[in-house]
């Protein structure tokens, strides 16, 4: 599990990483960051109703994009925020990993 300290939590947080972030896409997946003055990055995610009605299969989808960034820390100190397209739900854990993993590289 991320740690709490690893997680972008308040609305306003969120709200000025969209307006003021870089965005980068890969696959169906959006990051948006943003450089922060904490010594750590945080990670959010948002995975809308578009990808799916039920929220158990949007819940796995964050469970899942938590698992892999908690494996992959990044040594930037940015706020980063993971947006799922629609698409996503039909990928397996691996081929998730390999486009967060892509993203995560682009960063550094």
């Amino acid at each position: 599990m991320l740690p709490l300290k690893n997680r972008i939590r308040k609305k306003k947080d969120i709200e000025k990483i969209f307006k003021r972030g870089r965005t980068f896409k890969e696959a169906s997946l959006i990051l948006k960051t943003l450089k922060n003055n904490l010594g750590l990055s945080r990670f959010g995610f948002v995975v809308s109703q578009k990808i799916s009605k039920k929220a158990n299969v949007r819940n796995k989808i964050k469970r899942r994009l938590r698992e892999i960034v908690r494996f992959n820390p990044l040594k930037t100190d940015t706020d980063n925020l993971f947006i799922a397209l629609p698409g996503i739900e039909k990928k397996d854990f691996t081929e998730i990993k390999k486009t967060v993993e892509k993203l995560l590289s682009r960063i550094k």
